[in-house]
């Protein structure tokens, strides 16, 4: 029998049963829309992640003394780099760079009248497009400028825990390059609010060159960042200041334990991924078993007709492949909107970002179209649902003509 023919008898036979072909449809759809808004919100946490720690962070690039180890923020002379600021000047010369400057980090613990709280320095260069990100979060007050000797930058999220506004005096406690305590009076001069818990809840700016003096480093930085104009070339400027004491690090190097994390997450996604398309899988093989028990007699009919149980089992195939791809156009069409409604309106997860430090995560996520998983999970959506099928249409092929007759 010809191949039109079969997937006339299909279509038919579907339509013999319209409630329960319509809820295996909407299953698939509700299945499939629920995978593609998963992974949408998993690619869209991992990119934004990932581009905020770069523009509030990491940069594109790093340079650093090789000895230097960004999780003790030493202050010795022998763990910074020496000369950061002809460092930062031939990055800036370089086409590809989009803006660099150094930075100098310090553990230090800020003291109030009522309570005290740890918290890093951020020594930056306060006229650098660099720290544009810090520059537009402002809420209150005004930028640093570069001269200022006694004023700082805070959190509002920080601030407002601990009763502070803009023209209050803090006392900031640190152990300088010499290894000695120094603890000095400063001025807030203005409040910033990133949506970032690591950045409003636990840092503290001020101009490069009092963060110098006041650490006893002289002229010494942790690292020169680089913003570029193209991702794609970091490696390239990377290699180009890579010199004896002297690292130079990617944002894929510097972020590497955060994609190692979420690669291994993404594991256990698709354990849920497995879940989900295993039930969709269950409710298309009951479909199709129900089909056939209903239907026995008919089997019986087609087969004493002449049809062979090969086609008899490509018409239950058949059946399952109408469902399984009108229940993935829904399902994309569904996901997809799904995905553009938490683009724009995006999750609250109010202070769960807080958990995860040293990731720029704030109290808003959104998703991200992901094309490619999208294709991928319809594909693998309407394989498994063929493969469901397999066990009912081979029930219905070896039916023998005789037994189905005889069934009532």
């Amino acid at each position: 029998m010809a191949l039109g023919k079969l997937w006339t008898i299909a279509w038919r036979d579907l339509g013999r049963n319209r409630r329960r072909t319509l809820f295996s449809i909407v299953a698939v759809a509700l299945g499939l829309a629920l995978l593609i808004m998963m992974d949408g919100f998993v690619a869209g946490i991992v990119q934004d992640s990932l581009e905020n720690t770069i523009r509030f962070e990491t940069g594109h690039v790093q340079l650093r003394a090789d000895s230097y180890d960004k999780e003790k923020t030493s202050l010795q002379w022998k763990d910074l780099l020496a000369d950061p600021e002809a460092l930062a000047a031939q990055a800036n010369a370089m086409p590809e760079v989009r803006a660099a400057a150094p930075v100098l980090w310090a553990s230090a613990v800020l003291n109030t009248r009522d309570e005290s709280t740890g918290l890093q320095i951020y020594g930056i260069d306060t006229q650098s497009a660099l720290y544009d990100p810090f520059r537009q979060a402002m809420v209150d007050g005004e930028f640093l400028a570069p001269d200022d000797r006694s004023g700082v930058l805070m959190g509002k999220r920080l601030a407002d825990s601990l009763g502070l506004g803009v023209g209050d005096k803090i006392n900031v406690a640190v152990v300088n390059a010499n290894g000695e305590p120094d603890d000095q009076a400063f001025t807030i001069r203005g409040l910033y609010a990133t949506g970032f818990f690591t950045y409003d809840d636990g840092s503290l700016l001020m101009p490069l060159s009092k963060a110098q003096a006041y650490t006893a480093t002289d002229g010494h930085a942790s690292a020169v960042v680089m913003m570029l104009n193209d991702e794609q070339s970091a490696d390239m400027v990377a290699a180009a200041f890579r010199q004896p004491g002297v690292s130079a690090l990617t944002y894929l190097d510097l972020n590497a334990v955060f994609l190692q994390t979420m690669e291994a997450a993404t594991s256990f996604y698709v354990i849920l991924y497995g879940i989900v398309i295993l039930v969709v899988a269950v409710i298309i093989a009951n479909t199709l078993l129900m089909a056939v028990f209903e239907r026995v007699r008919e089997m019986g009919i087609l087969a004493a007709l002449g049809m062979k149980g090969r086609q008899i089992a490509t018409m239950f195939l058949l059946e399952a492949g109408i469902m399984g791809v009108m229940g993935a156009i829904l399902g994309v069409i569904l996901g997809a909107a799904s995905v553009a409604y938490l683009a724009t309106a995006g999750m609250k997860i109010a202070d769960v970002g807080s958990m995860v430090q040293g990731i720029a995560i704030g109290t808003t996520v959104r998703a991200t179209f992901n094309p490619g998983g999208m294709a991928s999970l319809a594909l693998w959506t309407l394989i498994i649902t063929l493969l469901a099928a397999l066990y009912p249409a081979r029930y219905a092929s070896r039916l023998e003509p005789v037994d189905a007759l005889r069934a009532l």
